[in-house]
């Protein structure tokens, strides 16, 4: 479902049916952090999720505050690996044992 920010999110959950105007992200809700709609516009779940769908992989969100911006609330991220059992350092990419990793490029002299 589209987020406020108009991304394509698959934790996002908007009823508007008959009037209702209900909106939650439920990543953040199973996490038991409170969100709000500003969150959505600087979420990298939807880059994560356009890049990566591996269905072994545990995203936990966390909501924080940076050093340099004191009122803007950010959503972080980290990952696990649940078939390898370790820390996924790049959600994006992957553990690299789920997939294979593209190809690379050999030079023939």
């Amino acid at each position: 479902m589209k987020t406020p920010a108009g991304r394509e999110c698959p934790h996002f959950h908007g009823d508007y049916f008959r009037g209702r105007n209900i909106e939650e992200c439920r990543l953040l809700k199973a996490n038991g952090q409170d969100w709000s709609r500003d969150l959505c516009a600087t979420c990298p779940i939807p880059d994560i999720a356009r890049a990566n769908s591996c269905k072994h992989m545990q995203l936990k969100v966390v909501v924080s505050r940076s050093i340099f911006t004191f009122f803007q609330r950010r959503v972080q991220v980290s990952a696990f690996c649940e078939k390898t059992q370790r820390n996924v350092n790049e959600p994006q990419i992957g553990c690299g044992e789920c997939h294979d990793l593209p190809f690379k490029f050999e030079i023939k002299e």
